[in-house]
């Protein structure tokens, strides 16, 4: 009950500080437009003129609403020498989890190497050695198992090894405004969970860049961040592109903490549909009227129950502030463990690295509730806001 109540006194405020998509909260400059980093050329164009230049991006990195920030450089007489591509491709449209493959960039006709192809963990002395500077530019959503920020970090590793710069063109994270979830216990550390910090960590990229080598996380490269100017951490930024094929809209990044969570379960979270981190089910759910069939799709080719009518629950009419007020929010699965009765076999090893601890598994097979589960993680995230303050750049 006390949950309910201080959720509603939250929803309350934060309705009252989002009257701008774009805006601030503080309602000091709710009108003024957010503008990324890449905007900001003066800033970091002297940096690359005359240098050889490397770029990790993806379709994210967009200097306007029509160009790239590739394209804008390359037509600035930048010497690109190669891009970067990680998950998802450098365009964008690969679906998750799958490889993506070196190639050429058919706009500029520069060439893309992958990071995420299954092999290249880091490039080769070669092609470190052939730049000077690497500028990254990627939308991330402030989560620690989305993959950009990870690609980033190896990058800067291998850059501090070579001596090269890093520059990164900063981006508003859209769940900037709180920190929630467990720290990650690093005997889980994996593809989607690269540091000890909470699942949402409430910075953006050049911030948890800052952090991670501040806090040896990562090693020391000569990192230069170009800000956000107009955002601060209470900002809610409305993403313009969306950043990864089954997160297509601004409703589901809000979810995201919470139902990405059933990538580690039996549980379908509505990859094949329309709707995908905005829905969740299972064939054997029962109890439920609402109900949808995964198809393959562009974001899936092969989704969770394929062909099978899933019976679970529509999030899609939970209003944002509620879902902001609740952060991370297991009372999904725990619902769903519930109902399908199965024991361990609903869970896969994918929960622990998703969740980053073991003990959220084993409270929720012991019979706890999600408000219980929720209170031990806590203390945890309040000691990590503390230290996290000593690396942001935006005022809370």
């Amino acid at each position: 009950m006390l949950k309910r109540v201080y959720i509603l006194c939250v929803m309350l405020v934060m309705a009252a500080c989002s009257s701008s998509a774009e805006g601030h909260g503080d309602g000091v400059n709710d009108v003024a437009e957010v503008l990324v980093g890449a905007t900001d050329t003066t800033t970091y164009m002297p940096m690359l003129r005359d240098r050889r230049v490397a770029i990790l991006a993806n379709h994210t990195a967009m200097y306007s609403a029509e160009e790239h920030v590739v394209d804008m450089l390359h037509r600035e007489g930048i010497n690109i020498v190669g891009i970067f591509a990680p998950e998802h491709g450098f365009r964008g449209s690969v679906e998750a989890g799958l490889k993506v493959d070196n190639g050429v960039d058919e706009k500029t006709g520069i060439a893309i190497l992958s990071l995420y192809n299954g092999k290249t963990q880091r490039p080769s002395d070669g092609v470190m050695s052939s730049f000077d500077v690497l500028v990254v530019d990627m939308q991330d959503v402030g989560l620690r198992f989305y993959t950009y920020y990870i690609s980033m970090l190896r990058m800067i590793d291998a850059c501090a090894d070579f001596g090269r710069e890093v520059i990164i063109l900063d981006r508003p994270n859209p769940n900037g405004h709180y920190v929630d979830g467990p720290i990650l216990d690093m005997k889980y550390k994996s593809g989607v969970g690269w540091l000890p910090i909470p699942v949402v960590h409430g910075l953006t990229m050049g911030e948890i860049a800052v952090m991670a080598v501040g806090e040896g996380w990562a090693k020391s490269a000569k990192l230069s961040v170009v800000k956000c100017r107009n955002y601060d951490h209470t900002t809610h930024y409305v993403l313009p592109i969306a950043p990864s094929p089954n997160l297509t809209t601004q409703h589901s990044i809000y979810l995201y903490p919470s139902t990405c969570l059933f990538e580690g379960t039996v549980v379908s979270m509505g990859r094949g549909t329309e709707s995908p981190f905005e829905v969740y089910g299972h064939p054997d759910m029962r109890g439920y009227d609402f109900s949808f069939t995964p198809q393959p799709n562009a974001g899936s080719k092969t989704p969770p129950h394929n062909g099978k009518v899933c019976y679970g629950v529509d999030l899609r009419d939970v209003a944002d502030e509620q879902i902001w007020a609740e952060g991370v929010n297991l009372d999904y699965v725990v619902d769903a463990y519930r109902n399908l009765n199965m024991g361990e076999a609903f869970f896969s090893s994918m929960f622990e690295k998703l969740i980053g601890v073991a003990w959220v598994r084993e409270m929720i097979v012991a019979g706890e509730d999600a408000d219980a589960i929720e209170a031990r993680w806590r203390e945890d995230v309040e000691v990590f806001k503390l230290l996290r303050r000593n690396y942001l750049l935006y005022k809370e």
